[in-house]
């Protein structure tokens, strides 16, 4: 469908033809995408993508440039330079609502060891914060309390007028050095969370009161239940956050306690030969189960784990669907879009759109005990799957059904964008952004402002 508007399908990568990856024909009818505008101003790996508003994004990566385009009509509106090195973060701090002048900043993080604040609407460089002992790795936003946080190799409180309100000292996970804070996320009371190699630091902030006028950030609790680098980090809810490993390991936490509320660790179906956790082991590479990107909604987590997609029921507690392959390298983003849709994007260079459907499991069909049991490994009892398969028989599970393959990049896709309104937007380290486009309606769009000029010039009159 769209492989002849850049010349060809995906060619298989490796060992790739021998994986089962799913495939879609040429005729994506479900895929809306039909167009596409490719848009070019870095010279290097495009990593990073965030929303400005209703009709802008901007994009940044490693050549230290951040530019502002139009999603509506892909138009490079500013060009931003600043660093010298790889942009390393990057988030908008938006302006309080009880604010009379809005004024949103954009906030850039780099190697370089800086920090610089733009203005969102004029783009004009605010501030240069310069004064970091090491590269700032994540960036978030407290917006209830007005202040912005860095995290690095500390972790450090910023008001709007950029005065550094309270840091903490050198952080690093048990028995490693020069670790850093890899992601940050914040949770109920006042707190923050922090993913330090394999732990997770609970931090309080203590904004200023009647009897002390200063900020302070403290340390109240580290979670050591990982046993691997943490390598992603969201919210769920209000109520709850979930952390990703290397190893594979999804855990879904209490935000308001810190205590876990789920575990799960297998994320592949061990092979009925394999029956020690030895031989699982010796099968399976770490990255092919490691959580590189997690999204959510109210009922689910999707998580990218290797090459593959699993969908986590937060109330079953268990995994509902998963394509053990959805891409044939390691998926680097996953989102949801309308509609029971979910998108992802690989280093393989492809973009694929899924559909999550309902299905009815038959009776007769075997429960695979061996996948995904919740606090175990490996293979069960036949006596102990009995009572699992009866409860499952009249279960309802789900199925991800490939809907669309965008294939346009030529090397990895790092992460993408989603508009209602004007389409998806994708980055790579092809050094390109692409602009997706929902082709019917731009048609529809295009027509419509056919008429239009057709009208203002009199000649539809004249043609009726």
């Amino acid at each position: 469908m769209l492989r002849w508007l850049i010349g060809g399908g995906r060619e298989p990568q490796g060992l790739a033809e021998k994986s089962p990856l799913q495939t879609i024909g040429e005729e994506q009818t479900q895929n809306p995408y039909t167009e596409l505008l490719v848009l070019k101003a870095h010279h290097d790996i495009v990593r990073f993508l965030v929303q400005l508003d209703d009709y802008r994004f901007a994009s940044a990566g490693d050549d230290g440039i951040v530019v502002v385009w139009n999603a509506q009509t892909g138009e490079k509106l500013l060009e931003l330079n600043g660093h010298t090195q790889k942009i390393t973060a990057i988030i908008t701090f938006p302006s309080l609502e009880s604010c009379e002048e809005k004024n949103q900043l954009i906030l850039t993080a780099s190697a370089d060891r800086t920090v610089i604040v733009w203005d969102g609407d004029t783009t004009r460089q605010v501030q240069r914060i310069s004064c970091f002992q090491s590269t700032v790795k994540c960036l978030t936003v407290l917006q209830r309390l007005d202040v912005w946080l860095s995290g690095g190799n500390d972790l450090c409180v910023w008001n709007r007028k950029l005065d550094l309100l309270c840091k903490t000292s050198h952080l690093s996970d048990t028995g490693k050095k020069h670790q850093g804070i890899s992601a940050l996320v914040e949770i109920p009371k006042n707190c923050v969370v922090a993913a330090v190699g394999k732990e997770l630091i609970i931090f309080r902030l203590v904004a200023p009161t009647e009897g002390s006028l200063e900020w302070d950030i403290l340390e109240v609790k580290r979670l050591l239940d990982h046993q691997d680098n943490i390598l992603s980090l969201i919210n769920v809810n209000d109520l709850s956050f979930v952390t990703g490993s290397h190893v594979g390991e999804l855990i879904i936490w209490d935000a308001l306690d810190w205590t876990m509320q789920a575990y799960e660790r297998n994320f592949w179906d061990p092979s009925p030969q394999l029956d020690t956790q030895q031989e699982i082991k010796l099968c399976q590479k770490s990255n092919d189960i490691s959580i590189h990107h997690f999204t959510c909604d109210e009922e689910n987590v999707f998580a990218a784990v290797g090459r593959g997609l699993y969908v986590y029921s937060l109330q079953m507690k268990r995994v509902i669907a998963c394509q053990k392959t959805a891409h044939d390298s390691n998926v680097l983003h996953v989102a949801r879009l309308p509609n029971r849709q979910l998108i992802s994007c690989s280093e393989d260079g492809s973009v694929r759109i899924w559909e999550l459907r309902e299905k009815q499991q038959l009776a007769a069909e075997p429960v695979p005990t061996g996948f995904f049991n919740m606090w175990g490994f490996g293979r069960v009892s036949k006596q102990a799957s009995q009572p699992v398969k009866k409860q499952q028989e009249n279960a309802t599970s789900c199925s991800l059904e490939l809907i669309g393959d965008l294939i346009g990049h030529s090397s990895s896709v790092e992460m993408f964008l989603y508009f209602e309104d004007h389409g998806l937007v994708t980055c790579s380290a092809d050094h390109l952004i692409i602009l997706w486009k929902n082709g019917e309606r731009e048609s529809g769009l295009r027509s419509l402002r056919l008429f239009q000029k057709l009208e203002e010039n009199g000649d539809l009159y004249l043609a009726v």
